[in-house]
């Protein structure tokens, strides 16, 4: 969201002693429990209370000028949507870019001091009322369709915890242009902003804004996903809410929260499995929607946007995707993983975005050359879609930039915008303008908006003349990317039951405990085991060479311990071996400490090859020259097999001076 995380309020905040509270938030009721029936798998109603609101002089207020015309005809594209490399796909396996803009207005403008219901006191004098913003303006079909004219496909959604407990219904002025969404709540007010977008072909990103309806992104009491209320609540209210939609398959991704960052006192982390752990909270997070909610959705995980205090001398920056490169998600469902990361001009690497206090001697993205400026984005993000066939190959969403329209923006902004759009050109990004609609009177406007609209419901585009941007826009909407089918990737996969089990297998889920006590690691259930890690616990999985998984329907699962299965052929003398049966292979492994305590032997759809070579690694690296998947354990010495091999055991000893950690697999072909 555009904002500075730095401000005055933050500097004054970490200057002052450690007693500071942030501002609490609106006097909406918060309701530690949904009412009843909330919970009961109830889906959005198309047509009865989510009032489907088209254009049509029904809805628009006398005196506000025309019905809105029909919506032009959406892209063609065929729900769900998955991932293929660094490509999202429709179902038939077609590239859909996301060309997306964000519609805000839901996760609230209150900018946390005077009354929410002063449009002073909202950001831009926005008064959105917990709704999606310009419903007072325009019906919400016309709305729809000015996001067609701009050449998008996708619209990224945001909301607030805060909004999906307000029972209390809209005032009748926020939906004048809507009198069909009169007496709704903002709940169903947002229903009916979904069900508009996804009937003109739309694909709908509900987005996890903010705790509270407060406008963000500072020391708001927003700053995490757990930062005013828990991480418990925060997963019940993503479960409602991808529930909420399932019937729905054009609402297409959960964005699972929004510019985490350093709240007063603490730090933000990607990995350290305590309470403020954005990778585990995600993690957690995203497998429960798909194994819980809705197994269609994309699942959205931003990079960190702040750490640190904005103080020179002290460490601060905005590590965005960069920690992915050592720690990436694996979830349960393979293909449904998108990375995200925000950029305006005003911020930089080690830039929290702020002017006089709070702000610091580093650059901002804006002071950066076009080749420069560059370089930053691949390192901050990019690469995670540019290097192929690793462990954190996705695709990564830009899902939120922008500057200011007509005379805002000074020279090193407007540079900055042409070098950024360009960039997303360039490289074929996908990406989400920050925001779509704003508010104008007498062609004067309020802030960043590519639509804008008046009280008397008259709009002005960004396409209309008089833009600065509008050329970037063109150019970025109009670029030349990848179109048509784009082949089945191979999916390489990470392993790390760093803090405690790591089962992304749905089927050992769904079944018993196969190491009590132990750490458990598992690969979802299309991919087999590829690599180790001698210490960490690390491991790698992948699908190369028997795409759609070499394990058998419904197949049976063996935990190995010891050394059944071990015929004469002594593959690793010395130390213990956990091999599996024949005609099975290594799925997963669990630890005790450092120590293997068992192998995971899934029983495979086909026979399967003996013999096989063993791959030591106890002392370095033993991986082929040419092998894919990435650095899997950054810093630890690490075995893989070959792509067209499959790990059937696992060796290690505990003789004095080792750390029982594995030491060798055994690989054999594939076929």
């Amino acid at each position: 969201m555009r904002t500075s995380f730095a401000g005055p309020l933050l500097a004054a905040a970490l200057l002052a002693p450690l007693m500071w509270v942030p501002d609490a938030p609106g006097d909406a009721p918060h309701p530690s429990a949904r009412t009843a029936g909330r919970y009961g798998g109830e889906s959005a109603q198309h047509g009865a209370d989510a009032a489907r609101t088209g254009g049509g002089d029904a809805d628009r207020t006398a005196g506000a000028g025309p019905a809105a015309a029909p919506v032009p005809a959406a892209e063609k594209w065929t729900p769900p949507l998955s991932t293929r490399g660094r490509y999202v796909v429709d179902a038939d396996g077609d590239r859909f870019k996301l060309k997306a803009g964000n519609w805000h207005g839901a996760s609230g403008t209150w900018t946390g001091s005077g009354s929410p219901d002063e449009p002073a006191d909202n950001h831009a004098g926005e008064k959105s009322d917990r709704m999606p913003l310009g419903l007072d303006r325009a019906p919400v079909g016309e709305i729809v369709e000015g996001f067609r004219d701009l050449g998008l496909n996708t619209v990224r959604l945001p909301f607030s915890n805060e909004m999906i407990h307000d029972e209390r219904p809209v005032a009748d002025a926020s939906v004048a242009a809507n009198p069909r969404l009169k007496g709704k709540t903002p709940l169903q007010v947002y229903d009916a902003a979904v069900e508009a977008l996804t009937d003109a072909g739309f694909a709908v990103i509900l987005n996890n804004h903010t705790n509270t309806t407060r406008w963000c992104c500072g020391v708001d009491g927003n700053e995490r996903w757990n930062a005013s209320r828990s991480t418990a609540e925060w997963e019940d209210d993503w479960l409602f809410m991808a529930r909420r939609y399932r019937d729905n398959p054009r609402v297409a991704g959960a964005d699972l929260y929004n510019e985490v960052r350093r709240s007063v006192l603490d730090d933000p982390n990607w990995g350290l499995g305590d309470g403020h752990d954005w990778f585990a909270a995600s993690q957690h997070l995203g497998d429960r929607i798909l194994q819980e909610a809705n197994p269609d959705l994309l699942v959205i995980v931003e990079g960190i946007n702040w750490t640190g205090v904005p103080v020179d001398g002290l460490p601060h920056g905005r590590p965005t995707l960069e920690p992915v490169r050592h720690l990436s998600h694996t979830l349960v469902r393979s293909g449904k993983l998108v990375y995200s990361a925000h950029f305006y001009d005003y911020t930089g690497p080690q830039h929290s975005g702020a002017s006089g206090p709070g702000e610091t001697s580093d650059p901002r993205y804006r002071d950066f050359g076009r080749e420069e400026l560059y370089d930053v984005l691949r390192r901050q993000a990019l690469y995670v879609a540019s290097e192929q066939d690793r462990h954190f190959t996705a695709p990564v969403w830009i899902s939120e930039f922008g500057a200011g329209s007509r005379e805002e923006a000074g020279s090193k902004q407007r540079a900055w915008f042409e070098n950024f759009t360009d960039f997303l050109a360039e490289t074929d990004a996908d990406f989400a303008y920050w925001p779509l609609v704003g508010w104008q009177e007498q062609r004067e406007e309020n802030g960043w908006a590519l639509l804008h609209w008046d009280s008397a419901g008259r709009r002005t585009s960004v396409l209309d003349g008089g833009d600065w941007r509008a050329d970037a826009w063109r150019r970025l909407t109009g670029a030349q990317g990848r179109t048509g089918q784009v082949p089945p990737a191979d999916r390489w996969s990470m392993l790390s039951p760093d803090h405690g089990d790591f089962v992304q297998s749905l089927r050992m889920r769904e079944r018993p405990d196969w190491d009590e006590g132990a750490r458990k690691a598992a690969c979802p259930d299309d991919q087999r085991l590829a690599g180790l890690a001698h210490s960490g616990a690390r491991g790698l999985c992948t699908d190369t060479g028997e795409r759609g998984g070499l394990a058998a329907a419904d197949g049976a699962t063996e935990a190995v311990g010891d050394e059944r299965h071990v015929g004469d052929e002594d593959w690793a003398p010395g130390y213990t071996k956990l091999q599996c049966a024949a005609g099975q292979f290594v799925t997963g492994y669990a630890v005790r400490g450092g120590t293997v305590s068992s192998a995971l032997c899934a029983e495979a759809e086909r026979e399967l090859p003996g013999g096989g070579r063993a791959v030591r690694f106890g002392d370095g690296d033993d991986r082929p020259a040419e092998a894919k998947g990435g650095d899997f354990a950054h810093g630890h010495h690490k075995g893989q097999c070959a792509d067209d091999e499959y790990a059937a055991g696992i060796a290690f000893t505990t003789r004095a001076g080792s750390s029982g950690g594995p030491e060798a697999l055994l690989c054999r072909k594939l076929r």
